[in-house]
């Protein structure tokens, strides 16, 4: 894992980021994840609330890549990572339900916390 600096936690906390994953068939998947933000300083975390096809990716082992973009300042950062899932009844999920009802969100059905291997400054 590597260190997330201030600046690209910044990014990422302050603006909507989205997120890639692989399909089975090598194909990517991309969305955005209005609840994607920084963790501590090697991890990124987001409350996957839909349960679609990027979970059922992660399921599958695909690596995840998230990219924050500050539009104003034509700037960003892209954090490559191996994404775990956090259930009901665990620690990081009951934090991911508090930032939920913090901000206005329904709670996740899970908690997706990501060991981020690559920070790459754009």
């Amino acid at each position: 894992m590597v260190t997330i600096s201030p600046e690209a936690k910044k990014v990422l906390d302050d603006n909507l980021a989205v997120q890639a994953t692989v399909n089975p068939d090598g194909t990517p998947d991309i969305g955005p994840k209005g609840s994607l933000r920084s963790y501590d300083d090697t991890h990124i975390i987001y409350n996957e609330r839909t349960a679609r096809q990027t979970l059922k990716n992660i399921e599958n082992g695909s690596k995840i890549i998230v990219l924050a973009i500050d539009l104003p300042n034509h700037t960003g950062y892209r954090f490559l990572g191996t994404p775990h899932l956090h259930a009901p009844g665990t620690p990081v999920y009951q934090e991911a339900v508090e930032w939920a009802k913090n901000n206005g969100q329904k709670d996740p059905a899970y908690a997706v916390l990501i060991d981020v291997e690559r920070v790459d400054h754009l």
